[in-house]
């Protein structure tokens, strides 16, 4: 690690003298386009990406560094639009909820954003903790820790007793009466202050969970848990301050509530009827799967202990349709976009999201474009990342086989990039 740190702080030196990289592609796969190119340069000057060149070209002055990914395949850095960098599963992750102090779950996080970033995913979308993703953030924004770029949630949004109230499963005495500052809702009025809040504490997006879930502590995975009303106020709200809304769901009624609201993203999707994947067309709404998060709470389910009884019966039913309705979804037409609920299952390991999608019948480049060109207008950075283009931030990641022709190779990510800054070397 030490090695590791320094030879990512001697890259960083590089930016004040103009040192440029010279990356010697044996494969480029182009996301724009869908197409695998061979034999490429891709000259890095600072942050971002000068160019592209035909060929192995080699710099010709001696400051500048050559990079050997001949015998590799080259990408954009992926965008996971699904994580959760403030825990990760275990069956103690419920009593932490109690031991767990603030500085405990930062130390974590930081470690998760680093493992994150090392499997190739150089942006994340964090879709809720208790707001130390908003610090996490800022740490990697100022150059304090090692992680992707973060955009984030702070709190997900509940109803009392939904799915992120953040009080399900305590004794009476500890529940006490959360309200918008702690991002749980009850009326048109408290939606927009919720907003609001989320805004004050440096959220990116909103999340809502439309629909109760899977791992809380409470009954519903699938009831419809916010008013069409109460859902209308967020979006609108959100978008009064700039921001996008997504919507946790797996029952039709509250999914299809969200989607007549505007919101951008539906996360899960389990129950989704056909009438909402064409309400979701319609309004150019995209469906995020999350299937490893799916099969991963099926397998933790069934190992004794592991969840709160409560929850052992919703993962046993939720978690094996998630990948059947996204194979129904992708071939009617939804827009796609990569996620993977990271934290539901070990980080690390987001990358078998791409295995599990091409098993539904959505081809690699599909996915491997969900998880970059997609996802970066979903982020509006469309115009920084996503691409491995002139003037995009140099968001570089290769692995060592071509995903096409062989997807297993997506778990094995030999090379990192972030900014300019090599991190897996």
């Amino acid at each position: 690690m030490k090695k590791l740190l320094l030879f990512s702080s001697l890259l960083m030196a590089t930016f004040v003298f103009g040192q440029e990289t010279f990356i010697q592609c044996g494969k480029l796969i182009d996301t724009r386009n869908g197409k695998v190119l061979g034999n490429k340069t891709i000259i890095v000057s600072g942050k971002t990406i000068k160019s592209i060149q035909d060929g192995f070209i080699a710099p010709t002055d001696s400051s500048s560094k050559v990079i050997d990914l001949k015998s590799k395949t080259v990408m954009p850095g992926w965008i996971d639009m699904h994580v959760h960098l403030e825990e990760q599963t275990s069956p103690t992750a419920y009593l932490e909820e109690f031991t767990l102090n603030d500085a405990d779950v930062a130390y974590n996080a930081e470690g998760f954003a680093k493992k994150t970033l090392m499997a190739g995913f150089t942006t994340v979308r964090d879709l809720g903790g208790s707001g130390v993703n908003v610090s996490l953030r800022n740490a990697i924004n100022a150059g304090k820790v090692i992680g992707p770029r973060i955009f984030t949630v702070e709190k997900a949004l509940a109803s009392t007793g939904g799915h992120a109230d953040p009080t399900n499963g305590y004794r009476k005495d500890l529940m006490g009466n959360p309200g918008p500052k702690e991002g749980v809702v009850n009326s048109v009025e408290d939606a927009r202050q919720a907003v609001r809040q989320r805004y004050k504490n440096g959220a990116d997006w909103i999340k809502i969970t439309a629909t109760g879930g899977v791992l809380s502590v409470a009954k519903s995975s699938g009831n419809p848990q916010f008013t069409q009303e109460e859902i209308e106020a967020i979006v609108t709200t959100a978008k009064d301050y700039g921001m996008k809304v997504a919507a946790h769901a797996h029952g039709d009624e509250g999914m299809q509530r969200a989607v007549r609201a505007g919101v951008k993203t539906i996360e899960h999707g389990t129950e989704m009827s056909e009438a909402t994947m064409d309400l979701m067309i319609k309004n150019n709404c995209y469906l995020v799967p999350t299937i490893i998060a799916g099969k991963t709470v099926e397998e933790n389910a069934k190992k004794p202990n592991y969840y709160p009884v409560i929850v052992v019966p919703k993962a046993l039913s939720i978690g094996p349709r998630i990948q059947g309705t996204f194979a129904k979804a992708y071939k009617k037409g939804v827009p796609i976009a990569f996620g993977t609920d990271a934290g539901v299952f070990e980080h690390g390991q987001n990358a078998r999201e791409f295995i599990y999608m091409t098993e539904a019948g959505m081809p690699i480049m599909k996915a491997l474009q969900a998880a970059t060109v997609t996802n970066a207008i979903l982020l509006d950075m469309d115009k920084q990342i996503g691409v491995i283009e002139s003037g995009y931030l140099a968001d570089i990641i290769a692995t060592e086989g071509d995903p096409t022709q062989d997807i297993t190779t997506v778990n094995n990510v030999v090379f990192v990039m972030k900014e300019g800054v090599v991190y897996k070397p």
